[in-house]
């Protein structure tokens, strides 16, 4: 009962609409399932890093405000970047007859997945605040290959979201129309931006604060 809670917090933590999902939603319409699913595995390459840095005690290094800053910098830098191209590569591709919309490598879209996490500093944030008070408390409950086998269940459940995702974007592609396909990803990269100037401004004000 409590590794499928965990499989749940895990599920609980990936839906939430953020630039992970909005880069799954984007790929799988436009380039279907196995690149979406690649995103959302290179993001959980992030995420397990992430976990490790938290097990092993590295998360203090993350509380000093220099390496906060640049968290916050170089996520600005990695979604603006992506979601600037994502317009740019969208726009061109309206006109078919002078652009042919080129197909990213798979690599490419693991590579993206795992850019956009491990430079985003809400999932530092996730790591270092519910799980590591889900890492506190198993401590003192559980022996070390129980928090292994929970914090595994977590990865589970994030899993199974980012297949939804994958699944439902890529099939979506059959039936949606190039216009939407072409809105969906401008609404995307708005998306992308969004936070990425977000997180440039809590970057600067933290950075002319300090």
């Amino acid at each position: 009962m409590i590794f499928f809670g965990h499989v749940l917090l895990g599920i609980s933590l990936a839906a939430p609409i953020g630039p992970v999902n909005a880069a799954q939603l984007e790929k799988g319409l436009k380039h279907g399932f196995l690149h979406s699913w690649l995103v959302g595995l290179g993001a959980m390459l992030a995420d397990a890093l992430y976990m490790l840095a938290v097990y092993i005690g590295l998360s203090q290094l993350l509380m000093y405000e220099g390496v906060k800053v640049f968290l916050w910098l170089f996520g600005c830098f990695v979604l603006l970047y992506t979601g600037i191209e994502t317009i740019v590569e969208t726009a061109k591709s309206k006109n078919q007859l002078t652009y042919t919309r080129k197909k990213p490598s798979l690599f490419q879209s693991f590579g993206t997945g795992f850019l956009i996490s491990i430079s985003n500093p809400l999932t530092i944030l996730f790591w270092l605040g519910i799980y590591g008070s889900v890492l506190a408390k198993t401590l003192t409950l559980y022996e070390s290959s129980q928090i292994w086998l929970l914090s595994s269940a977590i990865f589970i459940g994030i899993t199974l979201w980012d297949l939804f995702i994958a699944v439902v974007s890529s099939t979506a592609k059959s039936f949606v129309s190039e216009k939407t396909k072409q809105i969906i990803s401008i609404l995307s990269a708005i998306s992308l931006i969004s936070f990425g100037l977000y997180f440039g401004y809590l970057g600067l004000t933290l950075l002319l604060g300090s």
